[in-house]
């Protein structure tokens, strides 16, 4: 017992201190992207279900988002785990494909939640169709509200510290995901209040100017 724990000391010892400061970050790092998951999952299922039957095109592409979270949230644990995996064996060529990889995938998915939300809520436009009320859905983005800027903060923060542009995507994203919040929460309290269903597919589509923006932000620097 006691010559195992001297072992344990000496690779300790013998690891760099700046690599042991990087693997605190990036075990940091991979925390957040669990907790994303998590919270996007249920997010995701109760938008959908509330967004469903409410008719409502906003709170369903919230749900979507919250797929789309998933799936970045997903990618960055690839990215993230594989360097804590590899640790000094990690070349530098190795982390750069790793960035472009993940940064690549992240800006598909902007571009991904920007179709499903031209497509619905154009339709919903031009249909005219109603939206029910949805007092489900306003008590979730209130939430979601809460939770996505302290994530998003979190994410930006350990980014910057490690120096990774496709962490720094995803910390964008969530702050989408934020902005999404506050969007849907003010266009389901417009619907519910004044009875403006057309308020639900604007919101919608005032959400396409910033998730374009991320997504062309993350495909160009996936060519730095």
């Amino acid at each position: 017992m006691q010559a195992s724990m001297a072992t344990l000391s000496d690779k300790k010892a013998m690891t760099p201190p700046g690599l042991q400061d990087r693997t605190l970050l990036l075990n940091r790092g991979i925390r957040l992207e669990y907790l994303t998951i998590a919270y996007n999952g249920f997010e995701a299922v109760i938008a959908v279900a509330a967004g469903l039957a409410a008719g409502s095109v906003a709170l369903v592409g919230f749900g979507f988002d919250s797929m789309i979270e998933i799936a970045a949230g997903a990618t960055l644990l690839w990215r993230l785990k594989r360097e804590v995996r590899l640790g000094d064996e990690l070349n530098e060529d190795e982390h750069s494909s790793m960035e472009r990889k993940a940064s690549f995938i992240i800006g598909v998915t902007f571009f991904a939640l920007a179709a499903y939300i031209l497509v619905e809520a154009g339709y919903k436009l031009i249909a005219a169709e109603g939206t029910g009320e949805s007092p489900v859905g306003i008590v979730l983005a209130a939430v979601s509200l809460a939770i996505m800027p302290f994530l998003a903060f979190s994410k930006q923060r350990v980014a910057t510290a490690l120096g990774s542009r496709s962490l720094a995507s995803d910390a964008k994203e969530t702050w989408v995901c934020s902005y999404l919040s506050l969007v849907l929460l003010a266009g389901l309290l417009l619907n519910a209040v004044f009875g403006w269903s057309r308020a639900d597919p604007i919101a919608a589509l005032a959400m396409l100017p910033l998730v374009l923006k991320e997504g062309l932000e993350a495909l160009k620097g996936d060519d730095d």
